[in-house]
């Protein structure tokens, strides 16, 4: 005998619905988030006399400490998306009223009806999963340093425009270390070449280019009402200090996912591709993973990055339309890979120019090439295999010769 295992989580407790093969319910109950309540799981499986191994527990999440409670012990885990449990509850009712009880038994209904549509999960390697980590939080960092570097260039523009322009970035870390030596223009002002020299020589930068730099500080500026810059200038050095930490941890992160990405057996197919560098590339490959049953079709990474567009098509009305429900992160990743990929690919490049002759929108345009892009590795991530351009432009040539009759 098999047993069909619902589980409805929350942060703080789940409900857990056991259903027989044959869809009668054998048992239905709510444990707490601890030790104490995963044990009671076993427990209450082991009265049924069913191995681990034996039993299939669908949930809607892989990112809880209850998953890696059931894969430790071997259970055999699907994770099903919250729009296909929230688009089957109808089969119980019309209403759409539901509880965690009944949740949970949807999920274990699930499985029992439609186990052959649903993947099992596995959970990715130690590389990937170490990838992933610093990946979303190297994004996190970027949002940051973006909302916090778009404040300090508002201020600067508004009471001390000297800085801006200085280094090659707002946000390098010489930069700013410069407005925590140089806060205000007076102190810009006050500086001596002498003293800038040994500024730019303390931080490495290049010193033929510190005459250029220190004529642009000195250069005349428009002074800003002295009311205003005595209510900007202790925020200055604030949004300095906050970013610094903020960039120079951001960097190291993006050396160690680069450290880990050279680790990856899986590297060679990724990085070949035109325009990913070290951040596109692995984190191409951490949305990919490492168990290629996980996507059987090309279709299912493109639907999943949301490159694909969808269609409604009922008797003579078709409707086809942008894909909201997608994983955002993915879907920024295989863009960014698409706007590289047109300077350094001429295939590349001119797919992209001639679907931008038919559509007129940039960003549509890209998506369209970002899911020709996926599809192309899809392709090689299941054969291993590198990305060759004159092999690539070999088949298009040959798929666009007109068939002999």
């Amino acid at each position: 005998m098999k047993l069909l295992i619902g589980l409805d989580w929350s942060k703080d407790h789940h409900h857990v619905c056991f259903m027989a093969p044959n869809g009668s319910l054998q048992a239905s109950f709510e444990i707490p988030h601890t030790v104490t309540g995963f044990a009671r799981l076993d427990a209450e499986r082991a009265k049924f006399g069913v191995s681990a191994s034996e039993c299939l527990v669908a949930l809607e999440t892989a990112h809880n400490l209850v998953v890696d409670f059931l894969w430790a012990r071997q259970y055999r885990v699907y994770v099903i998306a919250p729009t296909v449990v929230k688009g089957s509850r109808g089969r119980y009712g019309v209403s759409g009223a539901y509880t965690d009880a009944s949740s949970a038994l949807l999920l274990a209904d699930l499985l029992r009806t439609d186990l052959a549509r649903f993947i099992p999960w596995r959970p990715d390697g130690a590389l990937v999963r170490q990838m992933r980590a610093k990946l979303s939080l190297i994004e996190a960092l970027r949002k940051d340093i973006n909302r916090w570097s778009n404040r300090l260039l508002a201020v600067l523009l508004r009471v001390y425009p000297h800085p801006v322009g200085l280094f090659s970035k707002l946000t390098t870390q010489i930069g700013l270390q410069f407005l925590m030596v140089c806060p205000t223009p007076h102190a810009a002002q006050a500086l001596n070449y002498h003293d800038f020299e040994d500024f730019g020589r303390q931080h490495g930068y290049p010193a033929a280019k510190l005459p250029g730099l220190y004529a642009h500080l000195q250069s005349p500026r428009p002074e800003s009402d002295p009311t205003a810059l005595l209510a900007y200038q202790d925020e200055i050095p604030f949004l300095a200090r906050t970013l610094l930490p903020l960039v120079q941890h951001r960097l190291q992160l993006i050396r160690e996912v680069k450290s880990l990405f050279e680790q990856h057996p899986d590297r060679f197919i990724f990085e070949s591709l035109p325009g990913a560098g070290d951040l596109l590339a692995p984190g191409l490959l951490v949305k990919f993973g490492d168990h290629r049953e996980r996507f059987p079709s090309a279709a299912i990474p493109q639907a999943l990055a949301g490159t694909c567009p969808y269609t409604k098509w009922s008797g003579k009305k078709r409707l086809v339309l942008f894909r909201k429900a997608c994983d955002r992160d993915f879907r920024r990743i295989a863009q960014q890979l698409a706007v590289e990929s047109v300077k350094q690919s001429v295939w590349a490049a001119t797919y992209w120019q001639e679907v931008y002759a038919r559509c007129h929108r940039k960003s549509q345009a890209y998506r369209c090439l970002a899911n020709r892009w996926l599809a192309i590795l899809w392709k090689m991530w299941q054969t291993q295999k590198s990305y060759d351009e004159e092999y690539h432009l070999q088949q298009r040539r040959l798929r666009r010769q007109p068939r002999p009759k």
